[in-house]
């Protein structure tokens, strides 16, 4: 196998607990085991992949991978990939679990999440959802180049959802709370109180007026800034995209794309929901400034693309044992100065939007198209009436131009991110900031 230039292997052990409640009922109890591999294998410019569910022989697997490589380099030979230069890892750092999810009944479980489906069951409410969620992972990484690596992760996490029903009108609140950590996140969060917020403001919204429409001077809470930064920004920063030219960041390192006010960071070292100490390449996880002052300052790497763009890999991460690609971990717009009430009073009038309920990004063409789950006309510098169905759409570059203030009230949200049929554990987060301009629209 001489022809080889690399290979690497990475090794997933996992259990994970969902638990579901449809209307303060038991849906769904699942624990499942996971185990596997997927290695890598390079000739040249061609790369062999395979991977293996349950009990495996690993150098079968390294073997088959091999094979692949140089079936793939024989049949169409491609310019030879060359890597980047890194170190072997050090886990440092890592976050502690203080209660042990598994040491937890799955009675006590259910006894807290029905609990919680009561909280948001305030008057108005006509269904509830509530699911949890647990996973125990180990992670093993091994390479050609002698690096050995491994860590342990447990993630824990709810939500509920309240949909509220009148005169066949309906709708959703929906809070959430993941982290990379154990039982102790329901001492963190009042998750009492979490329910009872969803469910207020489902009915709330019932009586909520329609958004005015057009191009009109927004604040965005941290939520919806964060979902922002995380789709429009953050995977236009993933270097696999800038080099297949889908991203509308190519080609403008080192140019002023945003206002100087505006600086994006996307962290896997921090204890959120993206936390990793090393990726799917065995690379030591570290802070990475995507914009700085304003300035587009790097792109998000692997080891390949770090090569071919000149930039510092870290960022390849995979579900489980499949291929591996360039994501996102921790990512945020950083703090500002700016209060917010100091921005009601700057805008004067204008559109206050709260949280999310998605949306659509095409990087390429740096366009967006989200939904907010609720909204406030800002008059003569107060919040005033509550609206429905508000989105926020337009250029991504406009927008991070118009950002003329900057809170100092950095918050992040957990979820799961999708990209080349993958989640992964992920967290966004931004103050609160004031944009000029932007496209609201309202049904």
């Amino acid at each position: 196998m001489s022809e080889i230039d690399f290979f690497d292997a990475r090794l997933v052990d996992g259990t994970g607990t969902i638990i579901t409640l449809d209307n303060g009922d038991v849906d769904d109890i699942s624990i499942n085991y996971s185990q596997g591999a997927g290695v890598r294998a390079l000739c040249n410019g061609s790369w062999g992949f395979t991977s293996v569910e349950g009990k495996f022989d690993l150098k079968n697997v390294i073997k088959s991978a091999k094979e692949l490589s140089i079936q793939m380099n024989s049949y169409s030979p491609a310019e030879k990939i060359e890597l980047a230069p890194v170190e072997a890892p050090v886990v440092r750092n890592a976050p502690v679990t203080k209660i042990n999810p598994k040491d937890v009944s799955i009675e006590e479980k259910v006894e807290l999440l029905k609990e919680i489906e009561k909280h948001a069951r305030v008057d108005g409410v006509k269904s509830t959802n509530v699911m949890y969620a647990e996973s125990e992972m180990i992670f093993r990484y091994c390479n050609s180049e002698g690096v050995e690596c491994e860590y342990e992760t447990i993630r824990t996490g709810f939500a509920v959802t309240a949909v509220a029903a009148e005169n066949n009108k309906y709708q959703v609140g929906r809070e959430s709370r993941f982290g990379v950590c154990g039982y102790e996140l329901f001492d963190d969060h009042n998750a009492y109180h979490l329910a009872e917020s969803a469910g207020k403001t489902a009915v709330e919204l019932l009586s909520a007026e329609n958004s005015p429409a057009g191009n009109l001077p927004v604040i965005l809470d941290q939520e919806l800034a964060g979902v922002f930064v995380h789709e429009a920004v953050g995977h236009a920063s993933e270097a696999d995209l800038v080099l297949e030219g889908n991203s509308i960041l190519k080609d403008k390192r080192g140019e002023s794309i945003a206002s100087p006010l505006v600086n994006v960071i996307d962290d896997p070292t921090l204890h959120e929901y993206g936390y990793f100490p090393f990726d799917a390449e065995g690379v030591q996880s570290r802070k990475n400034t995507i914009i700085k002052d304003g300035i587009l300052n790097s792109y998000l790497h692997s080891r390949e693309t770090a090569n071919k763009l000149g930039g510092i890999p870290g960022n390849f991460r995979t579900q489980g044992y499949s291929l591996p690609v360039v994501r996102m971990s921790n990512t945020y717009i950083d703090n500002g100065e700016s209060g917010f009430e100091e921005m009601l009073e700057e805008m004067k009038s204008g559109v206050y939007l709260m949280g999310s309920r998605g949306g659509q990004v095409n990087t390429g063409e740096g366009i967006f198209q989200f939904n907010a789950e609720k909204g406030y006309l800002i008059e003569n510098g107060e919040m005033t009436t509550l609206l429905k169905n508000v989105s926020l759409s337009g250029k991504t570059l406009e927008i991070l131009k118009n950002v003329e203030m900057v809170g100092n009230d950095l918050k992040m949200h957990s979820g799961r991110c999708g990209k080349s049929g993958q989640l992964v554990p992920v967290a966004d987060g931004s103050p609160h900031i004031m944009i000029s301009k932007a496209l609201v629209g309202g049904v």
